[in-house]
């Protein structure tokens, strides 16, 4: 799409943010699954709908501390009318009464034992006292009282979680409780960062002269982790042409994310050597920060090319590589962020045919644009409670006008 040297002469023609998205959806489908042991599924996502082999539970079973009895026997039982019952035996969790009882007979049952064979209901320990063996009841109970029936809770041949749901804690449990030791889940995308630039030190190294901590890797790492990824390597490279190619051709893992040298200036050799080395499918974007945002193909693997200015790092991230990562995972493509509307105390300038992500300060139920709007100004996206999007359609938004405003936290 975008295979011409642009440096130094800025961008011909600017994809829009929708464009875009559509070509990411062309470009990144689910990766292959691979099984692992159910206690390390928390999180992952199913590759197949998980199917109950078996009833759950697999037997009728009491709800309440009492007697397994026949219910009809009790009809007419009141506390001017007790009704006696000749005690057989005890029946516990775990542990099965082995004959049917006859009439006349009761059973003593705890919660969760299998109800024994004859016995349709349970008479509460509550309604009844014992003695030498004669168990007395003063009140009737109805067939099937206080008797969880085998599969009330989960059927054979039931789908108990669809394909592509992101396993929760509760989840496992449900897995545990069909029989299912380990599980069918999508793999997980392996990301290698690659943070160009002469004028970065590596996190926890002292900004000193003219040169300033790569702050990206860290704040990528973890967006990474939140969408379902790892990160399989990470490196930070000077900007040279032939070490950057090299980085690109082996890099480990399915997708690969640069920052830095992006944009149309004369080190900023990332667009060019994708072209070169595979296919560039995007470079520029109608959208404010990150219009130097790029996209393609090396190897056949997604490569995105992030701004190196930390605030448009992030949108560009959380617009593309977000979408496009939770597609190699399987996951929901909707934003990981919870919207609430509020109305915005400040106006907020746009122009038709662009997209703007603007961080907005909190105040009690109304939102205002943060002074610091500079790409390069990091501390901005602290400072904000959130942010807002204002589509390309639109001019902007007035001051009083009800946004969106989606929620870093």
């Amino acid at each position: 799409m975008h295979n011409a040297d642009v440096r130094m002469r800025g961008f011909s023609e600017r994809i829009s943010v929708a464009r875009f998205e559509s070509v990411l959806r062309d470009r990144c489908a689910p990766l292959p699954a691979e099984t692992v042991p159910l206690a390390q599924a928390a999180g992952r996502v199913l590759a197949a709908a998980a199917v109950s082999p078996v009833d759950v539970p697999a037997f009728d079973r009491s709800a309440m501390d009492g007697y397994a009895l026949r219910s009809e026997e009790t009809f007419g039982a009141g506390p001017y009318n007790p009704l006696t019952f000749r005690v057989v035996g005890e029946v516990t969790p775990g542990r099965t009464f082995e004959r049917a009882i006859v009439p006349g007979e009761a059973v003593r049952i705890m919660t969760g034992a299998p109800l024994p064979p004859g016995a349709d209901a349970v008479l509460m320990a509550e309604y009844t006292s014992e003695q030498n063996g004669i168990m007395t009841a003063t009140e009737a109970v109805s067939p099937r009282k206080h008797v969880g029936r085998a599969g009330e809770d989960i059927r054979r041949g039931q789908e108990v979680l669809p394909a592509g749901r992101a396993l929760r804690p509760q989840d496992l449990g449900v897995l545990a409780s069909i029989g299912q030791g380990q599980v069918s889940v999508l793999r997980r995308p392996a990301v290698t960062l690659l943070i160009t630039g002469d004028e970065l030190l590596k996190p926890g190294e002292q900004p000193v002269g003219a040169r300033i901590v790569d702050s990206n890797s860290v704040m990528l790492a973890a967006l990474i982790a939140r969408d379902g990824g790892t990160v399989a390597a990470l490196q930070h490279l000077p900007d040279r042409r032939e070490t950057i190619a090299q980085a690109l051709r082996e890099a480990p893992g399915d997708l690969i994310v640069t920052t830095g040298g992006t944009s149309v200036g004369v080190e900023d050799h990332a667009p060019t050597l994708v072209a070169e080395l595979g296919e560039l499918l995007v470079h520029g974007v109608a959208m404010r920060p990150s219009a130097p945002t790029g996209f393609g193909l090396v190897g056949g693997r997604p490569v995105f090319l992030l701004p190196g200015n930390p605030v448009s790092c992030l949108a560009a991230y959380d617009f593309f590589v977000r979408l496009g990562l939770r597609r190699l995972a399987g996951r929901d493509e909707a934003w990981p962020y919870r919207p609430v509307t509020r109305r915005l105390r400040s106006r907020i300038v746009s122009q038709i045919g662009r997209v703007d992500y603007v961080r907005v300060r909190l105040e009690g139920e109304e939102a205002d644009l943060l002074a610091t709007s500079g790409a390069s100004i990091l501390s901005s996206t602290s400072l904000a409670g959130g942010f807002v999007v204002v589509p390309e359609g639109s001019e902007g938004l007035a001051a009083g006008d009800v946004a969106t405003v989606w929620l870093y936290d």
